[in-house]
């Protein structure tokens, strides 16, 4: 069995790839013993890390667009759209509200300082103010205030986290990049064929939970054209960074989901994203496990 540093790299709803990575990692006696992640990586991550991958799984996989619209509560502030409040009451519900400290695997979230101009590691405390203020993409979600900071998505600085694992007594370091090279629109349809799971019970819970919160926003006539515009530019410049982090910290094994293989708030689309993920695991470690075995022969 191998031990190993994961790092979960941010890209919004391709992250959900991030799952079927572990379930691979699992299946094929690698041990996962510290992770670092940004944005949607820090949120898989610690998910992971708590023990509660198989619900969060079993929830997202039943997710719909109104669904995601509903999970948006809308801030009337300047600094960004959505609170993100709805988003951590619902984890915190499905997961528990833990502290990264009581967490049975090393566990770093990555985050923006905007006024520091620098990285925050966030490696104790509540997971999910961890969580809130990694995922925090600049004008789609507001700042998080944290420890007298105000904090905004990891990707921001650091899109692949490798750093935090600099330290790690493993065997080798793992790294998903989200914002890999694009591929053609007729390669990527070949994972889109995988039937959506029908509503579970997870569903039906969390769905009363939102409701109880608060009334649904899809009658929000606000134009996205702006924000979708702002992501994009924002995907840009990780994808860029998350390039030259790769090329002056390499680490052991690279795995790449493509930039285009969906868009930022897709999370309808888990079912095909986490089998993505599942297939690019088996191909990368598959392929390193046999040059291994050539340079040892």
């Amino acid at each position: 069995m191998k031990t190993v540093s994961l790092v979960l790299g941010s890209g919004g709803a391709r992250g959900l790839a991030h799952i079927g990575i572990i379930h691979w990692l699992e299946e094929n006696d690698y041990k996962i013993r510290s992770i670092a992640g940004s944005s949607i990586g820090a949120l898989i991550g610690g998910i992971y890390a708590a023990g509660k991958l198989d619900e969060y799984e079993q929830w997202v996989r039943s997710i719909t667009k109104v669904d995601i619209i509903t999970l948006l509560d809308i801030s009337w502030e300047k600094s960004g759209l959505v609170r993100g409040d709805k988003i951590i009451n619902t984890l915190i519900n499905l997961v528990g509200d833990l502290l990264i400290e009581n967490l049975p695997i090393s566990y770093t979230a990555v985050a923006t300082d905007i006024k520091g101009q620098k990285e925050i590691w966030i490696k104790s405390g509540r997971l999910f103010d961890a969580i809130r203020a990694s995922f925090s993409i600049p004008l789609l979600f507001t700042p998080f205030k944290y420890k007298g900071a105000v904090l905004v998505d990891g990707g921001v600085l650091n899109p692949v986290p490798i750093a935090p694992t600099f330290g790690d007594e493993t065997d080798m370091t793992i790294a998903v990049n989200l914002g890999g090279p694009a591929e053609s629109p007729e390669k990527l349809s070949a994972i889109r064929a995988a039937p959506t799971l029908s509503s579970s019970l997870f569903h039906e819970k969390i769905n009363r939970f939102i409701n109880r919160l608060q009334k649904s926003v899809t009658s929000s006539r606000r134009d996205w054209g702006p924000y979708n515009i702002a992501i994009q530019a924002f995907e840009a410049m990780q994808s860029t960074i998350a390039r030259q982090k790769l090329a002056a910290y390499p680490p052991d094994i690279v795995i790449e989901i493509p930039r285009n293989a969906c868009q930022t708030l897709e999370f309808d689309r888990a079912t095909e994203m986490i089998e993505l993920g599942y297939r690019r695991a088996k191909e990368c470690l598959a392929q390193a496990e046999l040059q291994n075995w050539k340079d040892e022969c």
